[in-house]
């Protein structure tokens, strides 16, 4: 017997922008049908993609595998390829074993039909007869926590309690290879953390995991391989730790170059962002800071386009090592706008206490423009990883007690009572 779970020689995905085919066969019939109806529609009006280009790789059985890769790079399709919801446009693919897969949100439900019998539904998918489903039937519910309303229609669940349901179905029902998708993001923490426990049980009993995340924490601890796809390509394949250590310092190196050497920004270029700074409490400039002293982020520019902006609305992002993202400060949302700026200048974003926990971080940053105040963003600057920054332990409540390097936000004031 194969040693082998699946298979993928030379996979390739292609669409075609603007039609609405994807392989799928109610998407292909929905789209013969509406082109009946489509005048004058020409070839020119569509655009290739290659979702996925010439991805070859094989996983063996018992084996977690991560996929890793930016939003875009073709994660979702291979998955999709995999569960057999699409058809490759080239190369072959093999799969040793009975599949169960949760991808998004709705995927495997009949809205109509109860939680109680979209559990037999699946279990029949799956190939299991009545009684194998309704010897797993109470453990479903139970790891689900929605017995409450296990006979109402799901088409009645909020998001959360679908995915509760639906991870249950298909990591209960002892499918050969379980495929997860980053839905599992709707569900609240502890449920997450539930799923991530089952996960590696499933894997532990010699069944095959591939686990789609942007948490490389959650990808270090559940899979012993990753493959990190980039653009539709793989662009490495080895241990999780390497993949994650690969995909992180990637966009960490691009920190280290002079912002006005960085060709990777986005926008239209009429201001350009030309170096960060960050100052602290006692305005020098540093690359390390430390809990709840207060600290100073400085965006100098220049504008290069001498047309007037208008609506100029100006953001950064603060995010960790593994892409979470701890918070976002925009302008846009404190109701602030710039009608002009001068030729040259800089953005400050004053934080009076720093509040988040020991570790290192990256800063995004994004300069748009509105036409008009209804008129939809457009992008002038953007830059991602654009600048690192190290955040210090220190005895933030006075007590002689440093803070421990755990958690990602540390509560300014609390009170506890007895």
């Amino acid at each position: 017997m194969s040693e082998i779970a699946i298979s993928v020689e030379n996979v390739s995905k292609l669409y075609h922008i603007g039609k609405k085919s994807s392989g799928s066969l109610r998407e292909t019939l929905t789209d013969s049908l509406s082109h009946l109806f489509r005048k004058n529609k020409q070839d020119s009006d569509e655009t290739e993609f290659w979702a996925l280009k010439d991805v070859s790789f094989e996983i063996k059985k018992g084996e977690a595998v991560g996929i890793i890769g930016k939003n875009g790079a073709g994660k979702s399709t291979l998955l999709k390829v995999l569960s057999r919801i699409t058809e490759p446009t080239s190369g072959k693919f093999t799969i040793n074993g009975k599949v169960s897969s949760l991808l998004e949100v709705g995927t495997g439900f009949h809205p109509e039909l109860t939680g109680r019998e979209n559990i037999y539904l699946n279990g029949s998918i799956l190939g299991m007869n009545r009684s194998e489903i309704k010897s797993k039937f109470d453990e479903i519910v139970d790891f689900s926590g929605i017995e409450k309303f296990i006979d109402t229609p799901v088409k009645r669940y909020s998001s959360g309690m679908y995915v509760r349901l639906a991870f249950s179905v298909a990591a209960h029902l002892e499918p050969d290879i379980l495929i997860i998708d980053e839905v599992l993001a709707v569900g609240d923490a502890e449920f997450q953390k539930k799923c991530m426990g089952k996960m590696q049980d499933v894997s532990g009993q010699g069944r095959t995991v591939i686990f789609v995340s942007h948490n490389m924490i959650a990808v270090k601890n559940l899979c012993q391989k990753a493959i990190i796809l980039e653009n539709g390509y793989v662009t490495f394949q080895g241990t999780s730790e390497a993949a994650s250590d690969q995909y992180l310092s990637k966009n960490k190196g691009k920190s280290e170059l002079p912002l006005s050497d960085r060709t990777d920004r986005k926008g239209d270029g009429r201001l350009k962002v030309k170096a960060i700074s960050i100052n602290n409490k006692n305005n020098f400039h540093v690359s390390d800071l430390v809990i709840g002293e207060q600290c100073k982020f400085l965006l100098e520019y220049d504008v290069i386009d001498s047309i007037d902006i208008n609506y100029l609305f100006f953001a950064i992002q603060i995010f960790d090592t593994t892409e979470r993202v701890m918070t976002t400060i925009s302008t846009d949302e404190m109701g602030i706008k710039f009608n002009q700026v001068p030729q040259k200048g800089t953005f400050q974003v004053l934080i009076p206490s720093l509040n988040l926990r020991a570790g290192q971080y990256y800063i995004n940053f994004m300069i748009s423009e509105k036409r008009s105040q209804n008129s939809p963003h457009q992008i002038i600057d953007h830059l991602t990883h654009a600048i690192s920054f190290t955040v210090l332990t220190s005895d933030f409540y006075h007590s002689g007690v440093l803070l421990r390097p755990s958690g990602f936000i540390q509560p300014s004031t609390i009170s506890i009572q007895q």
